[in-house]
């Protein structure tokens, strides 16, 4: 089983002018993750625009993202979908596929209470032999996964290895952290402004699950180790802080907004939103390439 910790980068999903997926994007992308220090990557999560994507175009991008990865950097993937039956569906084809693991949530809008949240994931746990994990997103979803069903997943499913929490409180996190006696790693989302990563990592967490990473890389690395000594936690805690404006910059607006502009800024192959979402434009983005600037990250990363 894949042990995640540290830097875990959220990618959002490049697209050709014509509106299609980059593919060559994405290995450029990719290669800059393994090259500056990042533990793992997410694929098809909120930053990649997840919904609006075609069942064939995540497919797709499911089979071309393995093919640059494989044996590089490990690589899970949203399986998530609006029914039980359709998550069961695409996590196989992940697995299928090769794909080191896969993610899950509740779906959204139905507002499920505990028994349907633990029958639903324990469904898709049990449909695949890869490991998995939870995307605990209330702000999104509708439904907070609690720790007592967190927990019950934990007993029932040897492949059940990250809870990805994407919430305020930090009672989850030791509740879950209590409750399941590390058997779950837990690794903190952005969300909500970058507030739980220092008390993901005070608790035992190993590591964030980050957008941060896109335009950071190298810094993101740093600040998301698990706190093995007095010295990566001081370390930690001074890339953080220093860090942390351009982190709540980044969170201006909802994925993936902000960071397809800075990743623009920097040459990368962001690309542009699909629509219902509107281009970073104006003051915003003048500000953001004036803090890029000032704090060296275009100096550093951008492409020339």
């Amino acid at each position: 089983m894949i042990n995640l910790q540290g830097s875990w980068v959220a990618m959002p999903t490049p697209f050709t002018k014509d509106d299609k997926v980059d593919f060559q994007g994405f290995a450029t992308l990719i290669d800059r993750q393994i090259k500056y220090g990042t533990s793992q990557l997410f694929i098809l999560g909120s930053a990649a625009e997840t919904t609006l994507l075609t069942l064939e175009e995540k497919k797709t991008i499911v089979k071309e993202v393995i093919s640059i990865t494989r044996g590089r950097i490990p690589c899970f993937f949203n399986a998530s979908a609006l029914t039980t039956d359709q998550s069961v569906e695409m996590a196989k084809y992940c697995e299928k596929e090769g794909a080191d693991g896969v993610i899950f949530t509740v779906p959204p809008y139905v507002l499920i209470n505990q028994s349907a949240t633990f029958a639903h994931l324990d469904t898709c746990m049990s449909s695949i032999g890869i490991p998995c994990g939870i995307y605990n997103n209330p702000s999104r979803l509708g439904v907070l996964v609690t720790p007592e069903t967190i927990r019950k997943l934990a007993d029932a499913h040897p492949n059940f290895v990250v809870d990805k929490e994407a919430q305020g409180s930090v009672e989850q996190l030791v509740q879950v952290q209590r409750m399941c006696e590390g058997k779950i790693k837990i690794m903190c989302c952005d969300y909500p402004h970058y507030s739980i990563v220092i008390p993901t990592l005070a608790v035992g967490g190993t590591g964030t699950a980050n957008i941060g990473g896109n335009i950071i890389p190298e810094e993101a690395a740093l600040y998301s180790r698990p706190w093995t000594s007095m010295e990566v936690m001081e370390e930690c805690r001074r890339e953080y802080f220093k860090w942390f404006p351009l982190l709540q910059q980044l969170y201006t607006f909802s994925n993936p907004v902000v960071i397809k502009a800075a990743l623009r800024i920097l040459g990368l192959p962001g690309g542009h939103l699909r629509r219902p979402y509107e281009e970073y434009t104006g003051k915003k983005l003048e500000e953001l390439e004036t803090m890029m600037g000032e704090m060296g990250v275009i100096d550093k990363y951008g492409v020339r």
